[in-house]
């Protein structure tokens, strides 16, 4: 028996020590192998790594994303919050925000739309962002202030136009919003540097509408939410898993999404994570999540014919151009809209001045890259300035830059709700613009949905999935 040890000892300790030594070996030369760069980590202690199972997951941590993770922690009392449980991740692909809309968004406010939804929806988050310190601040922190400027808008209407914009006028008044129909001869009187040759009416707004820092608005509330307990990870969503076996949700086949495939930057380690919801709040992207479970597609049997419906969004590529002009119009210079659609507004305090303008469908530009048009600015956009204001025949272009509406190809409204299908997918996504200044007021919204079962502040049920299954848009007048 003596022996039989002996020889365990030395042989087999000793095999097995040769043997360990040479497997390390061998995995050190694997991951120099498959190491694509640098920066590549595949390491198996990732601290970013989220956990595996999650209440809710929400895809896109733009301004969209981290107001609904907000609004879904504080409509849980802070003493309930443990005992209920709520776990909300949030999932990041760019945390530095290069190619976010949010940031990359002139940070605008108005109350000026045609539809009631939207001007609720802006008439909320007006008070809500002027209220900012009362929502977003963190104890032992400064309060936020995201640099609200209640300068107004001031929209243009041509002879043809006069009568939709005061339709609009009278809903947005109807609605509680302090707006104010303008003459000609007002307008002149109003805004002396202003050419009013084609004009027939304008509407101000004289209360909540103007311009903010986005990126101030979307620290307070990435701030906020993750001091309310919400986790939040610097990943990719690469696929969504559905259960086998579809059930039946009063009468109606559904499914359902069961885990979130999060791959981590710069690696190949990734986690299936097990999500009891999830929010697509994707922006410009949100197409491809729906696609990672079939909406959109075709469907020869025609089993599935709601899943065909594809979810219309997609990034369009939009400039902001700022110029300097010390001759302009100065401190007293709303956003204005001209009926062509092209609208500036002053910059700051030193003579600067921001503008731009939506192109025509013929004109769009490829949103593969954020490169800036300068011809479109020179020959579209300053012929109409200089028309507008004499004073922008002689300016410097100081600077320019490229960002990404998350545009509904349909209608250019919001699509809010769950989809027909996934009864636990719930969508926040083509606000085609708008969606920097709903954001608080769409977060609350999702919240009420998922927490409540319903829409509890605003009605916001005809902007649901359901209207293209119908083929029923909802049009918005006043698109810019």
């Amino acid at each position: 028996m003596n022996a039989i040890r002996t020889f365990r000892r030395t042989f087999v300790g000793g095999y097995m020590k040769i043997f360990d030594e040479g497997w390390g070996k061998a995995k050190q030369r694997m991951k120099t192998a498959i190491k694509p760069g640098p920066g590549f980590d595949v390491g198996w202690n990732n601290p970013n790594m989220p956990l595996n199972n999650y209440d809710i997951v929400i895809i896109g941590g733009g301004v969209m994303g981290w107001s609904t993770a907000y609004w879904l922690m504080h409509k849980v009392p802070r003493k309930a919050r443990g005992k209920i449980g709520l776990n909300v991740l949030v999932v990041e692909k760019d945390p530095s925000y290069t190619r976010a809309s949010t940031v990359l968004s002139v940070g605008s406010i108005r109350q000026q739309f045609t539809l009631p939804e939207n001007i609720n929806m802006s008439m909320f988050s007006s008070h809500f962002i002027r209220n900012i310190r009362e929502y977003l601040s963190v104890y032992e922190d400064d309060p936020p202030d995201v640099q609200f400027n209640p300068q107004g808008y001031l929209f243009l209407a041509t002879a043809e136009g006069a009568e939709q914009l005061k339709q609009a006028h009278d809903t947005q008044v109807a609605l509680g919003a302090k707006v104010r129909l303008f003459t000609k001869r007002q307008i002149e009187v109003k805004f002396p540097w202003l050419n009013t040759d084609g004009i027939e009416l304008g509407n101000y707004g004289m209360e909540n509408e103007g311009w903010f820092d986005p990126w101030l608005l979307l620290m307070a509330l990435k701030k906020k939410a993750i001091s309310l307990g919400v986790n939040h990870c610097h990943g990719e969503v690469t696929d969504l898993v559905v259960e086998a076996k579809p059930g039946v949700v009063e009468g109606r086949l559904c499914k359902r999404i069961t885990h979130v495939k999060v791959k981590m930057p710069n690696s190949i380690q990734y986690q299936n994570v097990k999500a009891g919801h999830i929010i697509n709040t994707a922006g410009p992207w949100a197409q491809d999540i729906a696609k990672m479970i079939g909406i959109g597609q075709e469907d020869p049997m025609g089993l599935d014919w709601e899943l065909q419906a594809p979810l219309p969004v997609e990034p369009r590529k939009r400039f902001v151009y700022v110029f300097h002009c010390p001759q302009g119009p100065g401190l007293d210079c709303p956003m204005v809209v001209d009926p062509s659609g092209m609208y500036f507004r002053r910059e700051g305090l030193a003579g600067n001045y921001l503008c731009g303008k939506s192109p025509e469908e013929h004109e769009e530009p490829d949103a593969k890259h954020l490169e800036v048009d300068y011809d479109f600015f020179n020959e579209t956009i300053w012929p109409k300035l200089a028309n507008r204001v004499q004073a922008f025949e002689e300016i410097k272009l100081r600077m320019a830059w490229a960002g990404y509406y998350d545009y509904n190809t349909v209608d250019q409204n919001a699509i809010i709700g769950t989809h027909p299908i996934y009864d636990n997918l719930y969508l926040a996504n083509g606000f085609s613009g708008h969606g920097i200044q709903q954001a608080p007021a769409v977060g609350r919204a999702v919240a009420e949905l998922l927490l409540d079962g319903e829409f509890k502040t605003l009605d916001l049920t005809r902007f649901g999935f359901e209207r293209f299954l119908r083929n029923e848009p909802i049009r918005e007048k006043n698109i810019v």
